[in-house]
C-alpha cells in the first residue's frame, strides 16, 4: 500500500483509513495495519517471542513462563477452587487486537474453564520441569496444544496475548501519542493488564488509545503474527510421529515407546486407531514431546521466514484485495444503504457481489500468486465486508440448535434472512442442497434464505448446474452461483 486509502474512497476499513495515518508510517513502526470492520486470519506465535533476536520479545516470553511457573506452583497445593481457576486461568479474548478470524466481528469466546481445567491438570505432567529442561532449549506452552484435544491455536494465542497485553498496549499508546490526532484518542482503564506476584492479583492500568465506535484498538507487532497454524503444533507432531520415535538416543527408552506404541494398536489398525495411539503414547512418554520441540527449536530460523510469508500473503490477499472490492462497491454510491427488508436487501447485496466477482475482478481475492485459495471464509469476508453502513444486524455462525448458520440478516424478531456459503467442491454440496436451508430455516423460524455457491473451473460449474437441475434447484428457491473461474475472465493474466 503505496497511500492512504483514505484518500481514495470513504469506507473506513483499516486501522490507517479510521485514524488518518499513513500506511508506510505504521508499516515503518513495524505494526500490522489490522481491519477496523472484521478480523483478520492472523494469530500470536508465542515460539516467536522464544526465537527473536530482539531482548524484549525474550522477555516477554520469559513473562509468560513465570506466570505458567506460578500457575504449577499453586496447583500442586491441592485442588483450586472454582473462583481461583477463573482469577487465574480464564481470561476474555482480546478482541480489540482484530486478530482471529471470527465472523461476528471480533468477540470470540475466550479462555474458559474448560481451557483453565485442562492447563491445571497438565501443569505437573507437561510443565514440570520449566526452568531444568534437559532436551529443549527452553520452555514452551505450546505443550498443551500437543497434548490436549480441544485446547488449539485459537486458545494459545488468546493466552499469550492476555499475558503480553501490557506491552501491546505500551507499543499501541506510543505510537498512538505520537502520530493520531488527540481527538481520535480516549484515555481507557483496561483491566488484567499485569499480575502483581506480591497479593497474586492481576491489576488493572491506564492508557492512552485509538478510539472507534466505542471501543479501543490495539496494535500488534507483525513480527510476531503468524497465520494458519503455530510453529510449534499438533499436525506437525502427528506427521513427524514415526521419526520422532526413531531420533531418541537412549535405545532403551526406544525400544519401550515402540513397543507399547505396537501394543495398543489392534491388528487392522485404522487412521483414528493410529491417531490414538499416538496420543496414549504421549501422555504415557511426555519425552516424545521435548524431542519434537528440540526439533522444532533447531529450525527456528524457519518458522520467522515462514510466518512473514503468511502474514505477507493476507496483506496481499486482504488488504489489498478488499479495498479493490470496496472502492468498486463504493462507487454505486448507495449500496451500502439499500432500503427494504432483509431478503430483498440480501438478494441485492449478494447479486452486486456475484458481479463485482465475476465481472469486476473481485474473484482476485480467491487466488495468491495465480494459485486459487478454496475457503468458505474468504468468501464470508467479503459478505461481511459489504454490509458496512446497513441498518440491519448480520450475525454469522449464529447457532439454531443443528449447528451454526452463516450469517443471520435481521432487522428485529420478525425480519430474518439465512444466508450459507459453500464451495462447488465441497463433497457433501449435493446432501446439502437437498436438506440444509430447510434445515435452517425450520430450527431459525423464517422462510427467508440464500444458498451461495463459489465455484473454480469448468468441471465444477459443469458438475454443480447438473446437481441443481437433478434436485430441481433454482434461484427461486434462493440459490446463487457465483463464478470465481480465472480462465474465463478478461484480465486473468493479472490474477
Amino acid at each position: 500500500m503505496n497511500s492512504s486509502p483514505a484518500s481514495e474512497a470513504s469506507a473506513r476499513i483499516y486501522f490507517t483509513d479510521c485514524f488518518n495515518v499513513e500506511p508506510k508510517l505504521l508499516a515503518d513502526y513495524g505494526a500490522f495495519n489490522v481491519a477496523c470492520l472484521l478480523d483478520l486470519p492472523l494469530f500470536i506465535d508465542p515460539f516467536l517471542l522464544f526465537t527473536s533476536k530482539k531482548a524484549e520479545y525474550q522477555a516477554l516470553h520469559e513473562q509468560i513462563i513465570k506466570y505458567l511457573r506460578f500457575l504449577r506452583d499453586r496447583a500442586s497445593t491441592g485442588n483450586l477452587s472454582p473462583g481461583l481457576l477463573r482469577a487465574w486461568y480464564c481470561f476474555p479474548e482480546v478482541k480489540q487486537n482484530k486478530l482471529g478470524f471470527c465472523m461476528t466481528g471480533n468477540a470470540g469466546r475466550g479462555l474458559g474453564l474448560k481451557f483453565a481445567q485442562a492447563l491445571n491438570e497438565n501443569l505437573h505432567s507437561l510443565f514440570h520441569d520449566f526452568g531444568k529442561e534437559q532436551v529443549t532449549k527452553g520452555s514452551h506452552l505450546e505443550k498443551l496444544v500437543l497434548i490436549r484435544e480441544g485446547v488449539g491455536r485459537d486458545c494459545i494465542s488468546d493466552f499469550t496475548t492476555n499475558l503480553i497485553k501490557g506491552y501491546l498496549l505500551e507499543y499501541t499508546q506510543a505510537f498512538a501519542v505520537k502520530h493520531i490526532d488527540r481527538r481520535l484518542l480516549r484515555t481507557v482503564k483496561i483491566h488484567r493488564v499485569a499480575f502483581n506476584y506480591d497479593i497474586e492479583y492481576w491489576e488493572d492500568s491506564t492508557f492512552e488509545l485509538p478510539w472507534l465506535e466505542g471501543d479501543y484498538i490495539i496494535l500488534t507487532p507483525v513480527d510476531i503474527l503468524t497465520k494458519d497454524d503455530i510453529w510449534i503444533n499438533k499436525e506437525d507432531l502427528r506427521r513427524d510421529f514415526p521419526g520422532i520415535r526413531e531420533s531418541i538416543p537412549n535405545d532403551a527408552l526406544r525400544a519401550q515407546i515402540d513397543h507399547y506404541f505396537k501394543s495398543i494398536l489392534p491388528k487392522e489398525p485404522t487412521e483414528k486407531d493410529e491417531k490414538r495411539a499416538m496420543e496414549q503414547t504421549l501422555r504415557r512418554f511426555p519425552e516424545l514431546i521435548d524431542f519434537f520441540i528440540r526439533k522444532k527449536e533447531d529450525t527456528g530460523d524457519q518458522a520467522v521466514r515462514q510466518s512473514a510469508e503468511r502474514v505477507k500473503s493476507v496483506e496481499n490477499q486482504f488488504i489489498q484485495s478488499i479495498l479493490h472490492l470496496a472502492r468498486l462497491l463504493l462507487k454505486t454510491g448507495e449500496f451500502y444503504l439499500l432500503p427494504g427488508g432483509t431478503l430483498d436487501e440480501t438478494g441485492k447485496k449478494i447479486a452486486y457481489l456475484k458481479q463485482v466477482i465475476e465481472n469486476q475482478d473481485g474473484y482476485r481475492i480467491f487466488y495468491v500468486d495465480g494459485k486459487r485459495i478454496e475457503r468458505e471464509r474468504d468468501l464470508q469476508i467479503l459478505f461481511k465486508l459489504v454490509w458496512e453502513g446497513s441498518a440491519s444486524s448480520v450475525d454469522s455462525e449464529v447457532n439454531n440448535g443443528r449447528g451454526p448458520v452463516d450469517f443471520k440478516v435481521s432487522r428485529g424478531s420478525g425480519d430474518s434472512t439465512l444466508v450459507e456459503f459453500k464451495l462447488a467442491g465441497n463433497s457433501q454440496l449435493r446432501r446439502n442442497l437437498e436438506n440444509q436451508v430447510e434445515i435452517y430455516k425450520k430450527a431459525n423460524n423464517t422462510k427467508q434464505s440464500f444458498k451461495v455457491i463459489l465455484y473454480f473451473t469448468q468441471y465444477e460449474e459443469l458438475l454443480l448446474k447438473g446437481i441443481l437441475k437433478e434436485i430441481d434447484g433454482s434461484e427461486a428457491q434462493g440459490i446463487v452461483l457465483i463464478d470465481a473461474r480465472s480462465d474465463n475472465k478478461p484480465s486473468a493474466s493479472r490474477a
